[in-house]
């Protein structure tokens, strides 16, 4: 009942609010009684905000993070107190044909994001999404808070960039910001299927061998969805100790798997380990191995995750049987 009462009726901005974390992050919002507004670049019907009736339970303001009257207007006009800053070129292949737009999206959206958010009194608080990415290739494993941020391809660069001036607008104008850097995530909503689990899920559904962008060995924190969405929520709620403005947190289920590994736990679960897996090793600019400590999230933030990876799968493999029989 507390956490109803912490987010109802307030003005809630959600920036990328049709991908995989901005629906489930959305959803959790509502069922709190938040006002949410969400930042919508592309109409996205088969988005999960779109298929469950979300988007009739919100108000939508069309546009992107690069047009930076358009986040000021918008902060202005719904009154926004709490942003979150999830609105990203999130794919690595993507960047990597086209790191233009991927710095744009995800560099210059969140100086524009912030700077829109420093000059609008109503915002108290702001949660940025970067990722584990941001941290780049490190030989002392698992990162920490306090790992540097040294991407060197075009993705991981993109992040360590937004990461670091999101706390530079704390550190030199005092804007109540948080950063999160999470593991791979996962769940229902998920439309890039050149993703590890919903592509391999989408196979196994329709009887194909799953494919293997790269030779199978890289290592990746793994973490559902709904765990993430409600990370997010602890993470703002705490925010009202101001001694957090300006820090980062890592979460993670910290159970790092192998892309192998992974796809056959997926199979596994599904009852389709008879399907061969077919592995192109063709991934280029990719960390070979990335795990992340969430100790500090733990002590400082009393946080842990809710699922384990097996029934964060299980669920996953719920949402896309009943998507592909829509």
């Amino acid at each position: 009942m507390a956490v109803n009462k912490f987010w109802r009726h307030r003005n809630v901005l959600v920036t990328g609010c049709t991908g995989l974390l901005g629906s489930c992050l959305t959803r959790a919002l509502l069922d709190r009684q938040a006002t949410v507004i969400g930042l919508e670049r592309d109409w996205v019907p088969q988005s999960d905000l779109m298929r469950s009736g979300l988007d009739r339970r919100m108000r939508l303001v069309h546009g992107c993070v690069e047009d930076y009257p358009l986040l000021e207007r918008t902060l202005n006009e719904y009154e926004i107190e709490t942003v979150f800053h999830l609105a990203a070129q999130t794919i690595v292949g993507t960047a990597n044909r086209a790191p233009l737009s991927t710095f744009e999206t995800n560099i210059r959206g969140t100086w524009n994001l912030l700077e829109a958010c420093r000059r609008v009194s109503t915002v108290k608080r702001v949660v940025v999404a970067s990722s584990d990415k941001a941290y780049g290739e490190q030989k002392k494993l698992p990162y920490s808070e306090e790992t540097p941020l040294q991407g060197v391809h075009p993705y991981d660069v993109s992040k360590s960039c937004a990461d670091l001036i999101s706390i530079a607008y704390y550190k030199s104008y005092g804007l109540p910001v948080c950063v999160t850097r999470c593991g791979n995530f996962f769940g229902g909503g998920d439309l890039n299927f050149n993703r590890i689990v919903p592509g391999t899920i989408r196979s196994a559904l329709f009887n194909e061998s799953p494919i293997i962008r790269s030779d199978g060995t890289y290592v990746r924190d793994y973490f559902y969805i709904e765990d993430g969405a409600m990370a997010y929520i602890l993470l703002a709620e705490k925010m009202a100790d101001t001694k957090l403005h300006g820090q980062s947190f890592n979460f993670s289920n910290e159970e790092p798997l192998s892309v192998l590994k992974m796809a056959q736990k997926i199979l596994q679960i599904m009852g389709k380990s008879r399907l061969k897996l077919k592995i192109l090793n063709q991934a280029q600019n990719e960390i070979p191995r990335q795990t992340l400590s969430s100790e500090k999230a733990r002590r400082l933030l009393g946080w842990k995750p809710q699922f384990t990876i097996e029934e964060g799968l299980r669920r996953t493999a719920r949402w896309y049987k009943d998507y592909f029989d829509d």
